[in-house]
């Protein structure tokens, strides 16, 4: 299909700077890759019928990575003091 509508899994490295230049990065279009992207995962992971607990703890595992790297600052500072 045209490079546009091609998945970023689907696109050779060579095409990849023009496949980039075709998307849509206004912030409705980037609204509307976001949603695209949970609707995949959900539908993948979460909303099948003999799903497990995988959807679900990946989810929490990417807020906790998350989460570390946003704390990552002041967690280090705190590292090397002692409390005795």
């Amino acid at each position: 299909g045209p490079l546009s509508e091609r998945h970023l899994m689907d696109v050779r490295l060579g095409e990849l700077p023009a496949w980039l230049a075709a998307c849509d990065f206004s912030p409705q279009g980037l609204l509307g890759g976001v949603q695209k992207a949970w609707n995949s995962y959900y539908d993948k992971y979460i909303n099948v019928k003999r799903g497990g607990p995988a959807g679900i703890s990946m989810l929490l595992a990417g807020y906790c990575l998350l989460s570390y790297g946003w704390n990552y600052q002041h967690i280090k500072c705190h590292r090397w003091r002692k409390y005795h």
